[in-house]
């Protein structure tokens, strides 16, 4: 497959300028009031089911670009019923106080769990969403396209495309990658739409299959969306794309080429793309109800200057 078709797609699909030249929201710009008033339409049953990894050191990253999250405790309960903090505490002039607390600081990277890529995260040729040089993220962090603009914004509905149920099997394939005709089969036979404004949610099976024995989860060969998917993304008009596995696109990726599907839809159309999700548990119930569609809760940390977040998503119908 020639790297033509890279070229070609973004030469169709980009929406630099679409919203201004000023923009920094991306697809986003297309919710409305009246989409996330459609979302909580989807509330019936009162169900809240999580789409997040736990952050722990159990989580999918081997090291090297990224670790796993490390808790730090900095103050203990061992040490309040040991009655060390009293000393602190009379430093402070407190004295026996039957008051005793623990404390904790979290390291980790950005996009080391369940997260999202924000439009600084990735570039083409030096530029990344809007036409904005790279050069406008530093080691101060990102002046634009960073992850706080979508803070207040990812309240809408989702849709489940479950390939692997659909295909019967556990888990697609390392290398299968997942076309336009994959999704409109698994829509037709869910018997679901997937409507403008939307955030679509493909799974794969892979990261229930890798559980607890992640391996090269994180970065090697996995089913994932096809760069082919990408006019499909841009004619169904959706804001948001996750998958439950690292990377959201096939690898090995289908043109030599890293993560092309980033660089024509996260780059030029201004997508939202989701990695980690965990989407099993809602795999079960929507195979339950028969109902695929949802209300998302899933907005970043309000982290100023980054270039992905940690999120708590949650499904809610």
């Amino acid at each position: 497959m020639s790297n033509d078709v890279l070229k070609d797609y973004i030469d169709e699909l980009s929406r630099w300028g679409r919203w201004g030249p000023d923009d920094e929201l991306g697809a986003l710009n297309l919710l409305t009031p009246q989409h996330v008033q459609a979302a909580a339409k989807e509330v019936m049953a009162g169900k809240v089911i999580s789409m997040t990894l736990p952050y722990d050191q159990a989580g999918p990253q081997q090291g090297g670009l990224r670790h796993n999250p490390m808790l730090l405790a900095t103050a203990t309960g061992t040490d309040a019923v040991s009655g060390k903090q009293q000393e602190l505490f009379a430093a402070f002039g407190i004295d026996k106080t039957r008051f005793g607390y623990a404390d904790d600081s979290l390291i980790m990277p950005t996009q080391c769990g369940t997260q999202w890529d924000a439009l600084a995260h990735i570039f083409h040729d030096g530029r990344m969403w809007n036409g904005y040089s790279a050069a406008e993220h530093t080691t101060a962090g990102a002046a634009r396209n960073a992850i706080q603009h979508w803070t207040d914004r990812m309240i809408l509905r989702g849709v489940l495309i479950d390939v692997a149920r659909h295909k019967g099997v556990p888990a697609l394939e390392p290398g299968y990658a997942i076309t336009p005709d994959d999704l409109d089969e698994t829509l037709e036979a869910q018997g679901s739409v997937v409507g403008r404004g939307d955030a679509v949610f493909v799974r794969t099976g892979q990261l229930g299959e890798r559980r607890g024995c992640w391996g090269d989860y994180a970065g090697g060969s996995a089913p994932g969306l096809s760069l082919h998917t990408a006019p499909w993304l841009a004619q169904k008009e959706v804001v948001a794309i996750a998958t439950d596995t690292w990377g959201v696109e096939v690898r090995p990726n289908e043109i030599e080429e890293f993560q092309p599907l980033h660089q024509v839809a996260l780059v030029h159309m201004g997508l939202a793309f989701g990695e980690m999700f965990d989407l099993d548990a809602l795999a079960v119930d929507c195979g339950q109800d028969g109902r695929y569609s949802f209300m998302l809760a899933a907005s970043p940390l309000p982290l100023t200057g980054a270039v992905g977040s940690p999120v708590a998503a949650t499904a809610i119908k």
